[in-house]
């Protein structure tokens, strides 16, 4: 089984930025789509941002032009960049591969924006 690992989150005030990593561990990586979700209190879990195997990308229209999902298929990590944070960005952020069957979630990684 794949696990996830998410890092990188933390407080930052509104406008500000921050790099959310998601280290996979196995070998099939390269091969899926992966997405970054977010989950803010008292809500569903949302799809943020997807990346293909080929580096094609897909936004949420809520963070379109703000936030950049990228992957490193070398080291089995994907990225999100995340800029001009507002204080409806804050959640816990997960990553898992885009598809019907997913794998485990990981513990995710908490953003808080202030305004």
């Amino acid at each position: 089984q794949v696990q996830l690992v998410e890092s990188g989150g933390g407080l930052v005030q509104a406008g500000g930025s921050l790099r959310l990593s998601c280290a996979a561990s196995g070998s099939i990586f390269s091969g899926n789509a992966m997405g970054w979700y977010r989950q803010a209190p008292g809500k569903q879990r949302e799809w943020v941002a997807r990346i293909n195997s080929g580096g094609n990308t897909n936004y949420a229209d809520s963070v379109k032009g703000r936030f950049t999902i990228s992957r490193d298929n070398a080291k089995n990590t994907v990225y999100l960049q995340m800029n001009s944070l507002k204080p409806e960005d804050t959640a816990v952020y997960y990553c898992n591969k885009v598809s019907v069957s997913l794998w485990s979630w990981g513990q995710g990684t908490q953003v808080t924006v202030s305004s």
